[in-house]
């Protein structure tokens, strides 16, 4: 979709300001690179992503010619021009950005037309940005796909269910002992599959309670549940940027989402606990003007959960936030699921990179 097809540039390209902001404000809140440029290629703006990427100031780059900010400006000039005279409404070509003090940075350029003559609109998409934000976009509408499916199975799952455990009951009580042994099995595995729907269903049941999280508190309560757990040969190492500063959140649903996390990791570690050298290091850091969920923000915690175990298997990396996918015997593959559910309700996202004997799971959560 042509980029003069999203709202925010369409209000920014009206000529009446939005909300009493100047006319081109809104493209600071853009997560790609935009310039409105006249079509002899001076620029007239340049938007905040722009300015990081260029590593020059906005006063610098606005009256400059924005062709000799690549690598071929021949390419552009032409397409400026071709806009002008309305050849086109609208064109896309890769190109190099060139970049004070850095390589060149391969993008995807879209020059298109404004309502004002004389005037074009260029957007530039990094490629590598470009496929994160397409990963991103997936695991998003993967997550909310995962959502809908767990809701429907487990309500479909959970009405026959009681009726099974109570037929089994009844029965019970009518055959002799010597076949209760049957009967039991069918309760255990009914109350088993009971669990199971109740923790499917768990995050849309309990209210979004709000207050104040301080992440490593959050942290900090994990790392003592997975040491209780795991007494011996696992090291849970903390590596904090306290800087970071409280912000609004469901305390509770974090603690979760890190404890599935930490908990899988854990679960990995089996070998190397066995070995004495298990380790899982919580790591937090402050990301700044970053992009995730289709949005652009000034601020963000990064909280890493890495190990030094064997790595998540090729077979499911492309699918561990699936619900009920798992790399362990005997898994029920939800704690992902669930943790990505949870992050997401903060307007976050769960990202992971895994290599044998290093995967990091990197929590995104915005900050205020």
């Amino acid at each position: 979709m042509d980029g003069l097809n999203k709202p925010s540039i369409r209000a920014a390209l009206s000529s009446t300001p939005v909300s009493g902001l100047p006319r081109f404000q809104a493209f600071d809140l853009l997560a790609t690179l935009v310039a409105v440029v006249r079509t002899n290629g001076t620029v007239v703006f340049a938007n905040a992503a722009l300015e990081d990427a260029l590593g020059t100031s906005r006063r610098t780059i606005e009256g400059s010619q924005l062709p000799d900010c690549f690598t071929e400006p021949l390419i552009l000039q032409n397409a400026l021009e071709g806009a002008g005279s309305n050849e086109f409404a609208a064109l896309r070509y890769d190109a190099w950005l060139r970049r004070l003090n850095h390589e060149p940075m391969p993008v995807h350029v879209v020059v298109a037309q404004t309502d004002t003559p004389g005037e074009a609109i260029v957007e530039l998409l990094p490629l590598e940005q470009q496929a994160k934000q397409e990963r991103e976009e997936r695991l998003i509408d993967q997550a909310q796909a995962n959502k809908e499916l767990i809701r429907n199975l487990a309500h479909e799952i959970k009405n026959p269910l009681g009726g099974i455990r109570g037929a089994a009951q009844l029965l019970q009580m009518e055959i002799g002992k010597d076949l209760t042994e049957y009967t039991q099995v069918i309760i255990h595995e009914a109350d088993r599959l009971q669990t199971l729907v109740d923790r499917l269903l768990a995050p849309h049941r309990r209210p979004h309670l709000v207050g104040d999280v301080n992440i490593h508190e959050v942290c900090e309560r994990v790392r003592s549940l997975i040491l209780a757990e795991f007494p011996k040969g696992l090291k849970v190492t903390r590596d904090y940027d306290i800087s970071i500063p409280d912000f609004r959140g469901d305390r509770e649903q974090l603690i979760q989402a890190v404890l599935n996390i930490a908990h899988n990791a854990a679960q990995a570690l089996a070998e190397r606990i066995a070995a004495g050298n298990a380790q899982i290091t919580f790591k937090t850091r402050i990301a700044r003007q970053v992009t995730f969920g289709k949005q652009r923000y000034r601020l963000a915690l990064e909280l890493h959960v890495i190990d030094n175990g064997p790595g998540v298997p090729d077979s499911i990396k492309d699918r561990i936030f699936y619900p009920l996918v798992s790399g362990r015997e005997g898994g029920s593959g939800l704690g992902l699921t669930l943790a990505q559910t949870f992050v997401q309700q903060h307007h976050g996202l769960i990202e992971c990179d895994s290599v044998p004997g290093r995967t990091d799971f990197k929590l995104l959560i915005p900050l205020p």
